[in-house]
């Protein structure tokens, strides 16, 4: 492995052919740059995909409420149902294993003043798991807290438009402002990734905001970010748990489909999933097709360059050669170029990804990239197939006679 004479040898071997060379190394590296990019791609794509759930929790279900259509139970239809605090505790008490976050919430739009500057917004009484459930960053301050809910607490917790529209100037944390009469301090400001309509909303304890609305305990809706472990199909069978756990806490028909309304994720993220899976299993297949057609093509490379090499070998073993020495000098002169091509191939597809960047995400790839493991992986098996590659006809060239090998045209 280390003997000077041999790696002269090789590289005056690789010298002297370049053309042989160069198509042996251009199929390494071209599999290997197909592969890294094919697979960044599909990473970019499962990126995009991430992405596109990301303006609220993805494992979330949404319990709202309208009026019946059928009448039951000896209640007429066009009866509004509603919502309040026992129904929420009821719905997150049924199955708490299930529950990663859960908050009520009772949404109204109210006049809210700071200084001269006014404005209608929507606020938003919830608890703590808000934040988690509408994917929310905390920028400035704190969120609502526990004890902001046992106390009913005049706190705000302001978006960020909400700031730029009311509160211009300093820091907003600890300033008053005036909802619908009533005096709250600003805690916290938060950015929301569904954009300024989302930030254009205050959120409170929603124990004050029923107080407010004469001590109504009425909530909108419900929210319930189901466990994350569990599958979509499972999350849709809890989801249908529950909406028929609503049905008949309210005493509505099991067949009214317009009194109770769930709305769950899962279902769209089964359809999506499978959708991703099926990309992936197809950028898989590609870019496993490419590695073997590189892995066959050096093979093929191998076979034309020892048969080229036949007298070469024969004159070798005329004058005293061993078969293990000649073995040696082909798997190593195999290893050496694809490695070398591997390496180049590499190179070129991990600085592909990274021109791309960004630039495809109208085409719905975002950060395009490949691990390494699996870059060392994918290199690791053209470098072994180039060894078994070089070794066989290496192998069979060795047992040749020298007279055979002479005479070989």
């Amino acid at each position: 492995m280390f003997d000077l004479d041999r790696w002269q040898e090789i590289f005056s071997s690789i010298r002297s052919n370049i053309l042989r060379t160069v198509l042996s190394g251009f199929t390494v590296a071209l599999g290997l740059y197909i592969f890294i990019v094919l697979f960044g791609i599909g990473k970019g794509l499962q990126n995009a995909f991430s992405d596109g759930f990301t303006r609220d929790a993805q494992n979330l279900i949404t319990i709202s409420t309208g009026k019946t259509t059928i009448a039951y139970d000896g209640l007429q239809s066009d009866r509004q149902v509603t919502l309040n605090n026992k129904d929420f505790e009821s719905i997150v008490e049924s199955d708490p294993s299930k529950v990663q976050y859960s908050t009520p919430r009772y949404s109204t739009n109210l006049m809210v003043k700071y200084g001269k500057e006014s404005g209608t917004y929507q606020i938003s009484g919830a608890n703590e798991d808000e934040t988690k459930i509408e994917n929310r960053q905390i920028l400035n301050g704190r969120s609502i807290s526990p004890g902001d809910l046992q106390r009913k607490a005049n706190v705000a917790v302001i978006g960020r438009m909400v700031q730029r529209d009311l509160i211009k100037n300093g820091d907003p944390i600890g300033k008053e402002v005036n909802i619908n009469g009533s005096i709250f301090k600003v805690i916290g400001v938060f950015s929301d990734s569904g954009g300024d309509w989302d930030e254009r909303m205050i959120s409170v304890p929603i124990t004050t905001l029923q107080q407010m609305k004469k001590s109504s305990d009425t909530v909108s809706t419900v929210f319930i970010a189901y466990n994350e472990n569990m599958k979509p199909e499972d999350a849709l069978r809890y989801g249908d748990k529950l909406k028929k756990e609503i049905k008949q806490r309210k005493k509505v028909s099991p067949d009214d489909e317009n009194a109770v309304y769930v709305n769950n994720r899962a279902e769209g993220l089964k359809d999506s999933f499978l959708f991703l899976f099926v990309i992936t299993l197809i950028v898989g297949f590609i870019g496993m097709g490419t590695l073997l057609a590189g892995i066959i093509g050096i093979s093929n490379i191998m076979v034309y360059i020892v048969k080229e090499r036949t007298q070469e070998i024969g004159v070798r073993k005329a004058i005293g050669a061993k078969p293990n020495s000649i073995i040696a000098l082909i798997m190593q002169e195999s290893i050496v170029i694809t490695v070398i091509s591997g390496l180049i191939g590499v190179g070129l597809g991990v600085m592909t990804l990274s021109l791309i960047g960004d630039r495809l995400e109208e085409y719905f790839i975002k950060d395009p990239g490949v691990g390494w493991g699996l870059i060392i992986t994918a290199f690791l098996a053209l470098v072994i197939s180039g060894l078994v590659a070089g070794f066989v006809p290496a192998y069979r060239a060795s047992k040749i006679k020298p007279i055979e090998a002479l005479r070989a045209e």
